[in-house]
């Protein structure tokens, strides 16, 4: 008796354990979409405190004059949350900026009413800078006498000092205009109370930031920053 072909269908059709290979890995991946758990969302209320830069340091030690004659070191900040800055008196750039920055954070921080908390600004011009100077620019921004604090020194010991202390740019200009005679950082730096830096902030709107928001939102951050540090 002659046996009939399998049908050519049938022949080129794949082995029945194949399939059932792929149908129970199938369900296995549709088993595990149920039991995987998702990633968690951000916490829209939880503080953004927490968003600082990574490059946390110490801050270097000194011992500087302030605009009112006494010395200023950096024994006197322990115990204290400070905020720095890096300016000179007759910049006309981006130095005005700054300093209206650092005088809307006197205001919203309290700091006449805060005892562990000192705004602190470093001249990058110590040859021009005199104490007087410092002074009559101190009060233009109406800084607080004792606790807004403006450092001076010798070149050389505040260069340095900038440079490798803070790691910001703070040099003279070959044939600048006047108003413009040094590249400075315009960031701000919040120290904690043992003298560390936790966080660097824009000083003033950047040219790329067209509507303010960088700034704004940099300035939220570190008045959270600075609140949290003191607790």
């Amino acid at each position: 008796m002659s046996v009939e072909p399998m049908p050519a269908a049938v022949r080129r059709g794949p082995k029945a354990w194949v399939v059932y290979l792929f149908l129970a890995i199938a369900i296995g991946c549709l088993g595990a979409a149920f039991f995987i758990p998702l990633p968690k969302r951000p916490d829209r209320t939880q503080s953004t405190a927490d968003v600082v830069p990574d490059s946390f340091f110490e801050a270097p030690q000194f011992a500087l004059l302030e605009r009112n004659g006494g010395e200023v070191t950096t024994n006197d900040l322990e115990g204290k949350v400070w905020i720095a800055s890096f300016v000179f008196t007759r910049c006309t750039m981006g130095c005005p900026q700054v300093t209206t920055t650092m005088r809307n954070l006197q205001k919203d921080l309290n700091l006449a009413g805060s005892d562990d908390l000192r705004l602190v600004t470093f001249t990058v011009d110590p040859e021009t800078d005199t104490l007087d100077k410092l002074k009559t620019y101190a009060e233009t921004f109406k800084a607080h006498d004792t606790k807004w604090l403006f450092l001076t020194g010798k070149e050389k010991i505040v260069r340095p000092l900038l440079q490798k202390g803070f790691k910001i740019t703070a040099m003279k200009k070959e044939n600048p205009k006047p108003g413009d005679e040094f590249e400075h950082s315009t960031k701000i730096f919040v120290v904690d109370k043992r003298g560390r830096v936790q966080g660097t902030f824009d000083g003033m709107q950047g040219e790329h930031d067209t509507d303010g928001t960088r700034y704004a939102s940099g300035l939220v951050r570190l008045k959270e920053l600075v609140e949290e540090l003191r607790k």
